[in-house]
């Protein structure tokens, strides 16, 4: 699984937006990401697994496995949801 070419990715303060830029005039094509959500999506610019992107936020958050993959799946559960997803 990947990110959908043509998404840019800004912090704004405390925030991170994820923004479509072929989506944003018809539908808005904005995604709010907070600081874990921004750590996986950079992982998802290229080619990835779920195995990956768990073993990534056991080793960057120190948490248990089983925590990191609700979490990872949950999050690319979303991803698909709207689309952002290749």
């Amino acid at each position: 699984m990947k990110i959908q070419e043509g998404y840019v990715v800004r912090k704004i303060g405390t925030k991170y937006y994820a923004v479509s830029v072929t989506r944003a005039a018809n539908d808005g094509g904005m995604i709010a990401l907070n600081e874990t959500g921004a750590f996986l999506w950079e992982l998802l610019k290229e080619e990835t697994d779920l195995d990956t992107l768990v073993a990534a936020l056991v080793r960057e958050y120190a948490i248990d496995e089983a925590t990191a993959r609700a979490d990872a799946e949950t999050y690319v559960g979303m991803l698909q949801e709207v689309g952002a997803l290749a």
